[in-house]
C-alpha cells in the first residue's frame, strides 16, 4: 500500500508539475514575442537565458547529483551532451524565435506538438519503436503522424494574411498582404525545423538520462554550452555580442534571467526529470495546454489574433497527437496482457522501445 501511495503521489507530481511548466513556458514564449517587438537579438536572448540557467542549476547539481556523476567522461556522452546543446539549446531556441518573430505565440506553441508523430518516425527509423505495417496500432501511429503533418501545412498555408490599413492603395495594400504572408510560410518553415530538432534532441535526452541519470547536471551542462556557442555565433555574423536595440534595458534583461533562465529553466529541468520517469511520449501530451495559454495571453496582452485556417490546423495536429499517444498506450497495454498473447511474444516493446514506453 505504502509503494501504491508513492507511485500514486509521484504520479500527481509529474501530472501537475507539467501543466505548470506548460503555462510558465506559455508566458515566457508571450513575453519572448515583446521583446523581439522591441528589436531584441534572439541570439542574445538564447545567451543570456542559457547562462543564467546553468549558473542557477550549477549548485544543486554539485549538492544534488554529485555522486552519480561518472569518475570518466566517455566519449560518447561528451558527444551527446554537445550534440544536445547544439540542438536543444542553440538550434531548436533559435529556430523557435525566428518562428515567433514571423508568426504569434500561439502558432509557436502548437508547431512543437509535431514531436510525437516525429519521434514515432525518428525512433522507427532507428529501431527503436515497434514498426509492423500490418498492425493497427502502428497504422493508427503513422495516421496520426499525417495528420499532424497536414494540420501544420494548414496553419501555414491556410493563415489569412492581412493587409495593412495604413497603405494608400490597392496595390501597396495587395504587396503588404503578400509580404506578411510569405513572412508567415517562411515563420512556419523555421517552428517545423524547430520541432525536427526537438524530436531528434527528446529522443537523444532520454537516451542520454538511461546512461547518465542527472537532469540538473545534463541541463546545466548543456545550457552552459549552448550559450557559448550561441554568443561566439552572434560575433561571428554581427562582429560583437550585444542585446539588438537600446530599448532592451536592465529591466528586460533581468526579465531574461529570472523567466528564460531560473524560471524556465526548471521548467526544462523538471520536464528532462519527467522524460527519465516517464518517457518522450507521455511528456509531450501536455504540448497542447502550452498552446491554449499561449493563445490565451497573446490575444489578451498582445492582441493577436488566430486566423480560422490557423486555428483548423490546431485542430488537425491536435487530433493526430491524440491518434499517435492513443495507439502507443492501447499497444503498450496490449503487448503487456502477458507471454501468451501472440503480440506480446512477438516483440516487447518496453525492453525494445524503452525511449518511448
Amino acid at each position: 500500500m505504502v509503494g501504491k501511495g508513492a507511485s500514486l503521489l509521484e504520479d500527481v507530481v509529474i501530472v501537475g508539475g507539467l501543466l505548470v511548466a506548460q503555462c510558465v513556458l506559455a508566458g515566457y514564449v508571450v513575453f519572448v514575442d515583446h521583446l523581439l517587438g522591441l528589436g531584441a537579438h534572439p541570439l542574445a536572448i538564447i545567451a543570456v537565458a542559457g547562462v543564467a540557467s546553468a549558473a542557477f542549476f550549477l549548485p544543486f547539481a554539485v549538492a544534488l547529483e554529485r555522486k552519480r556523476w561518472p569518475s570518466k567522461v566517455s566519449g560518447t556522452l561528451l558527444a551527446q551532451l554537445v550534440l544536445i546543446a547544439l540542438g536543444g539549446t542553440s538550434a531548436f531556441q533559435e529556430l523557435m524565435l525566428l518562428g515567433i518573430k514571423k508568426t504569434t505565440p500561439a502558432v509557436a506553441s502548437a508547431m512543437p506538438n509535431l514531436s510525437p508523430g516525429l519521434i514515432f518516425i525518428v525512433a522507427a527509423c532507428l529501431r527503436l519503436e515497434r514498426f509492423d505495417r500490418a498492425c493497427k496500432y502502428t497504422r493508427a501511429k503513422m495516421a496520426g503522424t499525417v495528420v499532424c503533418l497536414v494540420g501544420a501545412m494548414a496553419m501555414s498555408f491556410l493563415h489569412s494574411a492581412a493587409s495593412s490599413s495604413s497603405s494608400s492603395s490597392p496595390k501597396e495594400a495587395a504587396a503588404a498582404a503578400a509580404g506578411s504572408y510569405c513572412d508567415w510560410i517562411l515563420g512556419c518553415s523555421y517552428l517545423v525545423g524547430a520541432a525536427v530538432v526537438l524530436a531528434l534532441v527528446t529522443v537523444l535526452q532520454a537516451a542520454t538520462l538511461a546512461s547518465f541519470p542527472a537532469p540538473l547536471t545534463m541541463c546545466s551542462i548543456t545550457s552552459a554550452m549552448g550559450a557559448a556557442f550561441t554568443a561566439i555565433l552572434q560575433v561571428v555574423v554581427e562582429g560583437r555580442f550585444g542585446m539588438g536595440s537600446p530599448k532592451i534595458d536592465a529591466t528586460l534583461i533581468a526579465g531574461i534571467v529570472v523567466m528564460g533562465g531560473v524560471v524556465g529553466g526548471s521548467c526544462i529541468v523538471f520536464q528532462a526529470w519527467c522524460l527519465g520517469k516517464k518517457g518522450p511520449l507521455f511528456v509531450s501530451v501536455f504540448g497542447p495546454v502550452q498552446t491554449v495559454c499561449s493563445a490565451i495571453l497573446s490575444a489578451s496582452l498582445l492582441g493577436h489574433k488566430l486566423s480560422l485556417g490557423s486555428l483548423a490546423g490546431i485542430v488537425l495536429m491536435f487530433s493526430g497527437l491524440y491518434l499517435v499517444l492513443r495507439a502507443k498506450r492501447k499497444e503498450t497495454l496490449t503487448l503487456g496482457l502477458g507471454g501468451d498473447h501472440p503480440q506480446s511474444q512477438a516483440y516487447d516493446a518496453e525492453k525494445a522501445a524503452p525511449l518511448l514506453s
